[in-house]
């Protein structure tokens, strides 16, 4: 009964018969209470301030900086099989992803000087390259990368949780699911707008992070930096392989996911945008720089290992501080502050689907906004994708790394080679200094997309490797499809103008009652000589709708069909058919059928809805004006 897989059947249960409750109920009401009241498109222009750099930073560097609790294990988890000779490794990789993370702080930098008003991967890409399929590059890995961070941030959070509670573990999968919900609301409500707020997690957990550095350091004092503990430092572990070590330096730059964030929002910082964004940028990178290699050192000197039910930020912790308050508090904060990047992440995703649909390159419906002024299509699209992978890998943060930041780094490349080529064409002052900072970006994080792509393509990369070129591909389809229906929409305005044409009214009939009535009496309305069809099943249905139309004293023509497979679209469709043959193209054919609107929502379960059916039917295939009549019932 506790297994929980069967946890998860039941709450996807629940979730169904909540969902299919709301779509017969009051959908109004339980929308309002869920997601708040609608806002007025005027209010958008109030719902964005202009923040100053040391309030943005914590706001925009939630993604990047939360990364810190997993980067540095997810690197030495790829060595733990080698033994304790392989720990020192976690220095030498830490210190690479640090090199790493300046190059590309730089190069972003550089994208900040180029594009003050804000430029992401996939606006730089579309301004420096003419073919349409590398900004395609850029988007795709992008928008794959945010539903990853979801996935990654909330599982790891989770994780930190079991970490200090294991009777949490073996309900993970639920809890980031119901975690996944709960971010899809708020983002639905557009409290994620509401930006001060979140900056005090990420301090937060900053500050955890400090204090278990500073705990480390002291300890270190006291009891030497080299400890019983600590295993050799520049040991050759046996079966070890250049491969190895590179496998395990792409899966630590998972820490580098979300520098993109402050480059995209150069404009949501106070005057002068540009100067303020890069002290950001540099402090981020201090900031960062620091944690992660404090971090990784005190992992390696207290000689802690990867474990699947206890978090290295927990194992080490718990030395310091044992299962305490202060320990209880650094476990809460990792969790908010992964839970925040991947609230953060929402507001990425769906607005740079809306971008891109916008282009024509996504289905256009990513570009409505929802009551609350936010994407809410992209919103929900995110949870639904984010939801999936977790339930595939059942919420493991371990098994989802893989997948994770070949995309982005993909993303970075494609920035990197965009803005190269922007400084050969525009120049400027010192552009010789951007063009080589841009250049040792583009090669850098080349190589890294490669080793990502070599070393955990047998891990899960090669199912990124794989849907990158199929979302491209749909891209492209849709591009190619909306720029044929504009052609084919598009009319001479000096040749062609409406004409006046015969309409031949058919209304569908299915007996004689206050819904046939309340229906012919709009058809009449409407001027003309309107044609009943009735669909018989039997002659003696058909004997009895004839005897009653004589007695109703023949309100309009009446034309009885019979369907000998019980189908009433079939032989409609022939009667259509025929009328169409003897108007041509010189009249409309106007389908006009009764419907009636059960009062109770649940009601409607109690029908056939052969009118819905009709309408989906004869839309789909007919050149047909369909008109549906309600009648309302009163009880």
């Amino acid at each position: 009964m506790n297994h929980p897989g069967h946890w998860i059947g039941v709450i996807l249960f629940v979730f169904a018969i909540f969902l299919i409750l709301i779509s017969i109920s009051n959908f109004g009401l339980v929308k309002r209470l869920l997601i708040g009241r609608p806002m007025r498109t005027a209010e958008l222009r109030s719902h964005h301030t202009k923040l100053l750099w040391f309030i943005a930073l914590p706001i925009l560097s939630a993604d990047l900086y939360s990364s810190v609790a997993y980067g540095p294990e997810a690197g030495i988890t790829e060595l733990a099989h080698l033994g304790s000779d392989a720990k020192w490794y976690i220095i030498p990789i830490t210190i690479s992803t640090i090199v790493l993370l300046v190059i590309l702080i730089l190069s972003y930098i550089m994208g900040i000087l180029a594009y003050p008003n804000g430029g992401g991967a996939y606006a730089i890409a579309k301004d420096n390259f003419r073919a349409r399929w590398v900004s395609l590059v850029a988007s795709s890995s992008l928008l794959i990368d945010y539903i990853l961070t979801v996935a990654v941030s909330v599982s790891a959070g989770i994780e930190a949780v079991s970490s200090a509670y294991p009777v949490v573990a073996p309900y993970e999968t639920i809890l980031s699911i119901i975690c996944v919900f709960l971010l899809l609301v708020v983002n639905l409500r557009g409290v994620a707008e509401s930006a001060k707020i979140f900056a005090w997690p990420t301090i937060g957990f900053a500050v955890c992070m400090m204090i278990v550095i500073i705990s480390g350091l002291y300890d270190g004092f006291r009891h030497g930096f080299v400890q019983q503990a600590t295993p050799p430092f520049g040991t050759i572990p046996k079966g070890i392989s250049t491969l190895l070590v590179l496998k395990a330096f792409s899966s630590a730059c998972s820490a580098l996911t979300g520098i993109e964030t402050i480059s995209n929002a150069v404009p949501v910082f106070r005057e002068p945008h540009q100067k303020n964004a890069i002290k950001a940028y540099i402090a981020l990178g201090v900031i960062t720089s620091i944690t992660l290699m404090g971090f990784a050192y005190l992992l390696y000197v207290k000689g802690i290992s990867p474990s699947p039910n206890n978090t290295m930020l927990s194992q080490l912790a718990s030395l310091y501080f044992g299962h305490s308050i202060l320990y209880q508090i650094i476990i809460w904060f990792t969790f908010i502050v992964l839970i925040l990047a991947a609230n953060s992440t929402f507001t990425g995703f769906s607005q740079l689907a809306a971008i891109v649909a916008a282009d024509g390159y996504l289905p256009r419906v990513l570009t409505n906004r929802g009551d609350r002024l936010g994407y809410s299509n992209g919103i929900i699209a995110l949870a639904a994708f984010a939801s999936i992978l977790i339930l595939a890998f059942h919420a493991h943060t371990n098994a989802l790394i893989p997948l994770y930041a070949i995309g982005v780094f993909l993303s970075f490349t494609v920035a990197q080679i965009g803005l190269t080529r922007r400084w050969f064409n525009v120049k400027g002052p010192k552009w010789q200094v951007k063009l080589a900072i841009n250049i040792t970006g583009a090669v850098i994080t080349a190589i890294v997309a490669i080793i990502f792509a070599v070393t955990k393509f047998t891990g899960g990369a090669w199912i990124v490797l794989v849907v990158l070129p199929v979302i491209i591909f749909l891209s492209i389809t849709i591009r190619r499809h909306y720029d044929d229906v504009a052609r084919e929409l598009r009319i001479n305005l000096s040749e062609e103008f409406p004409e006046i044409r015969e309409v031949t009214t058919i209304v569908l009939v299915s007996g004689i009652h206050r819904v046939v009535n309340n229906t012919l009496s709009f058809a009449k309305s409407l001027g003309g000589n309107p044609i009943a069809v009735y669909v018989g099943f039997d002659d003696e249905s058909i004997r009895k709708m004839e005897h009653k139309w004589e007695e109703w004293g023949y309100p309009c023509r009446l034309v009885v069909l019979k369907s000998k497979y019980r189908s009433v679209i079939d032989p409609l469709s022939r009667f259509i058919k025929v009328v169409e043959e003897k108007k041509g193209k010189q009249g409309h054919i106007h389908l006009i059928i009764p419907q009636f609107i059960p009062k109770r929502g649940w009601q409607n379960l109690l029908h056939n809805q052969t009118a819905l059916q009709l309408r989906i039917w004869f839309f789909r295939h007919k050149d047909v004006v369909i008109t549906s009549v309600p009648y309302h019932l009163k009880k």
